[in-house]
């Protein structure tokens, strides 16, 4: 046997550990130092921590109210922001100045630099809001001040009924990467759960749970969501429609997880510390819930971070089909359908590009953080 005190510095990677110190480490002091090393997955974790802060003070973030229409600047570009003006710290953004192409027929917008839109911070609400639904505020983030009759600050662009894509994609990220946890803590209790009571007490229990799980998988996902979603009556309200998508995006997601959980139990059953349990009195739902569902708890939560995507994706491309959640209700989906159409991105590429780089980025930096949760998960590797 390997004496882990001993070994020498190349064995592997540096965990600012003497050999000592590793060998009477915890599993989650090890998985942190090993985490830790990913520098990827650290800044993925900064970038969805962020991402999750924005998702969740939306009301205080975003300018304007999502749904704000405002006829006179349909399809308006981008305006860019700018922090100085004439050498003087002084944010703002350049009015847009409206055109009717006679030939084209389309109304054509260009910047008039002569006549700034000051911003501000921390400026007063248009209209009185609850911040996380419950604390009254009446406080924005930025916005325009003392606005005149025509100013406009549209960051991310509008669409085509004038709404500011950068309010709407703010509050969609309430919805779209909700949906990821919601998803992901039912199939945390649907394959933790049923996966366990597979591997733990085996014969015809596992042999029936495991022909369930080849069932579900072997059904084409896609069609079974179109299916379920379809089903859905359009009078429900938005709360009931976006937990119902919700339980939709969870329904095969948590057999993955039963299967690696069930893996797991099979090893461990029958160990010494499961013995030891079992001798001791204690009931099978307490062995596995707090003996063997804790040994790899790391893993776990790996596997989940890596779900998450799974499930954004999932709603973005039902909502997008038309079956998934519906305006008025605001997710990426829900934005994505104004890409729809060919003739509005070619006339305004930021209806498709601003909620398609919210998705890819959430989507990518929550992969590169299941990547390094998932290396850190197994830390006695690194020094083995």
């Amino acid at each position: 046997m390997t004496d882990i005190t001993h070994l020498p510095p190349e064995s592997g990677p540096s965990l600012d550990l003497s050999g000592k110190d590793i060998a009477v480490a915890g599993q989650w002091r090890l998985f942190w130092l090993k985490f830790k090393k990913h520098k990827i997955a650290l800044a993925s974790l900064v970038v969805i921590v962020f991402m999750y802060l924005v998702a969740a003070f939306a009301d205080f973030i975003a300018p304007f109210d999502p749904n704000a229409t405002n006829a006179r600047f349909t399809y308006a570009p981008p305006q860019g922001f700018s922090l100085v003006r004439d050498g003087a710290f002084e944010p703002h953004v350049d009015q847009l100045r409206m055109t009717l192409n006679t030939q084209s027929m389309r109304r054509e917008f260009t910047s008039d630099p002569a006549r700034p839109v000051a911003i501000g911070f921390f400026v007063k609400a248009p209209q009185p809001y609850h911040l996380l639904g419950f604390i009254p505020m009446e406080t924005k983030l930025f916005g325009m001040i003392d606005p005149r009759p025509g100013d406009s600050m549209y960051v991310f662009g509008a669409d085509r009924l004038g709404r500011d894509i950068f309010s709407r994609v703010v509050h969609g990220a309430k919805i779209s990467l909700s949906i990821g946890l919601v998803g992901v803590f039912m199939s945390l209790i649907l394959g933790v759960t049923i996966g366990g009571v597979s591997g733990f007490f085996g014969g015809w229990v596992d042999l029936a749970i495991q022909r369930v799980i080849e069932l579900l998988r072997s059904i084409p996902t896609i069609p079974l969501w179109m299916g379920l979603a379809a089903a859905i009556p359009v009078g429900w309200p938005p709360l009931r429609t976006y937990f119902v998508i919700t339980l939709i995006v969870s329904l095969i997601g948590w057999t993955s997880l039963a299967r690696e959980v069930r893996g797991k139990f099979l090893s461990l059953r029958s160990e010494d510390f499961v013995i030891a349990a079992r001798l001791d009195g204690m009931s099978e739902l307490g062995i596995i819930f707090q003996h063997l569902v804790p040994s790899f708890m790391s893993h776990i939560i790996a596997t989940l971070t890596l779900a998450i995507p799974s499930m954004i994706l999932a709603e973005t491309a039902l909502s997008f089909l038309g079956i998934g959640l519906q305006p008025p209700i605001i997710s990426w989906g829900v934005l994505l359908q104004e890409a729809q159409n060919i003739r509005a991105v070619a006339q305004a590429p930021w209806l498709l590009f601003t909620p398609a780089a919210a998705i890819v980025i959430s989507v990518l930096a929550l992969n590169f953080l299941g990547d390094g949760l998932r290396d850190a998960a197994d830390p006695y590797e690194a020094v083995s």
